[in-house]
């Protein structure tokens, strides 16, 4: 039988709850501050802890904090007499499942830790799958290429997350991968056979999104009902308009929908969180655990396997693609690059290379002309590493070996160029 501490100085608040929850199928148990919460939590098993957020010595969110430390995976609903929207949202921000305000109506209550229930039973079983394979090993690291710090970090982050069922959000850049993360989480720890809808939160102007997202009643439309199992993936979550905000946000407080929660942001959303203009309260229900991917010119030293990676997916009518070769200027140009686009921009631009030449050797002059604007080329004095010479015939090639364009590069004088 699940079983639930409660947490509240008031007894009268312990006798009203235990006959509300013990004849739904819950084991209750008893504490009257968050010190003593905290004792039964570690020499007892508890499902859900259901806390006030009032008390002394210690209170719902001391209590809250010191749970996740001692227990990640401890499931924690926060009780406020207040209704206040900001003790909610502090709550949410330190990890709580939910907030119930007092006075709380019973099917709510009940509603709540049947989810926080559902909720803990998931992160178990995912848990337990762990070593399972779902994925082969290494499938990770083939899927989300690099060996820079920023991407082994990125790995590390993935792996840890597959495991569990908590919402997951990915901030990037456009074009940094956050789709294909989200695969992975998807396959990893979803298990085959379950679904992954895609949602694009910047279509929510369009015919049928409210509808698919929320249904009629705002309690979930066609898109999350086809989630139970698997996982909802709503991208471009910065767009969606604030009044779908406070939809979602009822929809993600309904009744147990069972699934993995991953969203997607170009944008700074805590940035934009606090500076009001993104609903708060969601924020903090889909980013207990953010994961920033990095953009393509903060991890250059990952370009050659991004591009042979690239290669290996790409046809040419003429010859085993796989056979094409980058020339060292041309990695060059693609160090200096500032890559706006990101990974989607470094493919496109390979994919379309490798499509359609005629010869297994690319210089830098068959790079697109954007890539080879002179004002990129100032910062391969840097990535040189002060390798003056090798940095002049650089320069010097990819203008064609015209002296003057060079010097004007350079800063130097024509005649210097030698």
């Amino acid at each position: 039988m699940p079983a639930v501490l409660i947490v509240d100085d008031l007894l009268s608040i312990h006798e009203m709850l235990d006959a509300i929850i013990q004849p739904t199928g819950f084991a209750t148990a008893f504490a009257t501050d968050g010190e003593k919460a905290m004792v039964r939590y570690k020499a007892e098993r508890f499902d859900l802890v259901l806390a006030d957020i009032d008390m002394k010595p210690m209170d719902g969110i001391t209590l809250l904090k010191q749970l996740k430390l001692y227990d990640p995976n401890s499931v924690v609903i926060i009780m406020t007499a207040y209704a206040s929207t900001d003790s909610a949202i502090q709550a949410l921000k330190f990890g709580a499942f939910d907030y119930l305000p007092k006075p709380f109506r019973v099917d709510e209550l009940i509603s709540t830790l049947k989810r926080g229930l559902e909720f803990r039973q998931m992160n178990a079983e995912r848990a337990a799958q762990t070593g399972l394979p779902v994925v082969k090993a290494g499938e990770i690291e083939q899927r989300l290429i690099g060996q820079s710090a920023r991407a082994r970090k990125l790995v590390q982050q993935i792996k840890k997350l597959c495991t569990s069922h908590t919402p997951v959000l990915l901030v990037g850049e456009k074009g940094t991968g956050k789709g294909a993360v989200a695969d992975v989480l998807h396959a990893h720890g979803g298990g085959s056979g379950t679904a992954l809808i895609r949602v694009d939160c910047a279509l929510s102007a369009e015919p049928g999104f409210h509808e698919g997202l929320f249904g009629q009643h705002g309690a979930g439309g066609t898109w999350v009902q086809e989630a139970k199992g698997g996982t909802l993936l709503l991208e471009h979550l910065e767009c969606l308009p604030p009044p779908m905000q406070k939809e979602l946000v009822s929809v993600l407080r309904s009744s147990s929908h069972g699934f993995r929660l991953i969203c997607t942001s170009n944008e700074d959303l805590e940035k934009i969180t606090d500076e009001g203009h993104f609903n708060d309260e969601l924020f903090y229900r889909v980013a207990s655990l953010p994961v920033a991917l990095p953009p393509l010119r903060e991890r250059t030293e990952d370009l050659p396997d991004l591009v042979k990676h690239f290669i290996s997916r790409t046809t040419n009518p003429l010859f085993d693609a796989n056979l094409v070769e980058f020339t060292e200027d041309a990695m060059v140009v693609f160090r200096a690059y500032h890559w706006p686009g990101n990974l989607a921009e470094l493919e496109q631009v390979v994919s379309k290379i490798v499509s359609t030449t005629e010869t297994r050797v690319i210089t830098s002059q068959q790079l697109p002309m954007r890539l080879r604007e002179l004002r990129h080329w100032p910062l391969l004095r840097e990535y040189l590493g002060g390798q003056e010479r090798q940095y002049i015939d650089v320069v010097l090639h990819a203008c064609q070996g015209d002296k003057v364009k060079a010097a004007k590069v350079l800063g130097v004088d024509a005649a210097q160029i030698g």
